[in-house]
């Protein structure tokens, strides 16, 4: 008898598991819903086997063996063939309108842009004001004027060390924000014995002095700078007003100049009218007045720098910014009027003008000088008219220097262009 037993080969082993979702339903259910759910026939998992005989029995169970596997063998074929029974369920599937879904494509690619930093493609909103401003800019050729580029005028001083290009921006700075604290205020009412026509005939006679001992052009603005802020603060004879130019000017060359004049040389240009000691004395009494503040910022410091901004500049026009300059600072309401960083951008200003230089005034004018043409219409007016009239006028010190050769002669030229024409 044999005693093998035989499992049948149409029964699956199940995990406990799977026959639990089986009976609930499981995970799987939401999975029926879209469709995607396929049945299978149950195939199993493992193969029956017969049970494994220990007792020898002579190769009859081997044969038995055999002749069960040639039945099974068409089974196993048949149950290898698997088919797909799709779902019958119905399968519900949400279509939204045209509407909704441009919507939501105009909301995901506004979010796009945002993230990317782009521009949205929304159309610029214009008020009536900026619509007639732009037509009216058009009319007047403005809005197809090209922009001009402001010029950096210390580039080709970057190697010069004594052009301190790493901070000379700073020390304009200060100038601009200093000047107003030694700036001339009008004296004149308080001098009981001078006016201003002394006055311009001091300076006259110190340019023509300037001149003869060859001095630097910085002694010459330092030295008026001085005569005016002392005769602010002191009143002076007549008699005394001379000496107050003669000591001026001795102190403005022993702080600008190498080497300075002695005190004899302006006593023998000044006829012998003082002594040794009585300058000396001017000179102590000078500095105890202005309390030792030599370092202002004249018309010269900004001259130097307004010109360079004159891009491209030219010899010529740089003595007309000079000439016109010391002619205007003889003029006593003038420099009681303008501060000096205004004066020189006008002398600039009236240079130009007169030479008929075009442009006239850049976008690198304006921003080293930091005026506009309509702050130094006025003032540049004033500058021009006084050289017309040098010619008439008695005191020609400031004329003989510039009708040399040496300055151009820009003083013997004719204006090329008056300031109101544009």
């Amino acid at each position: 008898m044999d005693s093998r037993i035989v499992l049948p080969s149409h029964l699956p082993i199940k995990a406990p598991e799977e026959q639990k979702q089986k009976k609930d339903g499981g995970n799987r259910k939401p999975l029926q819903e879209i469709g995607n759910m396929v049945n299978f026939h149950n195939v199993p998992i493992i193969k029956s086997l017969g049970a494994l005989s220990l007792v020898p029995d002579g190769g009859e169970a081997e044969k038995k063996m055999k002749e069960e596997e040639q039945v099974r063998e068409p089974e196993a074929r048949a149950q290898k063939k698997v088919t797909y029974n799709p779902n019958p369920e119905t399968v519900i599937i949400i279509i939204s309108s045209d509407e909704e879904e441009e919507a939501d494509d105009k909301r995901q690619m506004k979010k796009k842009r945002v993230l990317s930093g782009k521009k949205t493609s929304r159309k610029k909103k214009y008020s009536l004001t900026s619509v007639l401003t732009a037509r009216s800019k058009a009319a007047c050729g403005l809005a197809t004027r090209p922009r001009e580029q402001v010029m950096n005028i210390d580039a080709a001083d970057a190697d010069n060390e004594l052009a301190v290009v790493e901070y000379v921006e700073e020390i304009y700075k200060f100038y601009r924000t200093t000047e107003d604290e030694y700036r001339v205020f009008d004296y004149m009412p308080l001098q009981s014995h001078i006016n201003e026509k002394m006055r311009m005939i001091l300076i006259d006679w110190l340019v023509e002095v300037h001149n003869k001992f060859e001095l630097l052009p910085e002694t010459l603005y330092l030295t008026i700078d001085l005569v005016d802020r002392y005769l602010s603060t002191k009143i002076v004879s007549r008699k005394e007003l001379q000496l107050v130019g003669i000591s001026s000017m001795l102190l403005a060359c022993k702080y600008e100049e190498i080497w300075a004049p002695e005190v004899n040389d302006f006593m023998s240009i000044s006829d012998n009218a003082y002594t040794h000691k009585q300058i000396l004395a001017m000179e102590k009494e000078i500095l105890l007045k202005l309390e030792w503040n030599l370092t202002v910022a004249t018309p010269y410091v900004f001259l130097v720098r307004f010109i360079k901004a004159t891009v491209p500049s030219d010899k010529e026009m740089e003595h007309m910014a000079f000439y016109l300059a010391e002619n205007g600072l003889m003029q006593y309401q003038l420099v009681v009027s303008y501060c000096p960083s205004l004066i020189a951008a006008a002398s600039v200003y009236g240079a130009l003008h007169y030479l008929g230089r075009t442009p006239v005034w850049t976008d690198t004018l304006k921003h080293y000088t930091d005026y506009s043409e309509e702050q130094l219409k006025e003032c540049a007016k004033m500058l021009i008219q006084f050289q017309m009239t040098a010619k008439e006028n008695k005191m020609k010190g400031v004329l003989r220097k510039f009708s040399s050769i040496d300055r151009g002669a820009v003083a013997l030229l004719p204006p090329a262009m008056h300031l109101n024409e544009q």
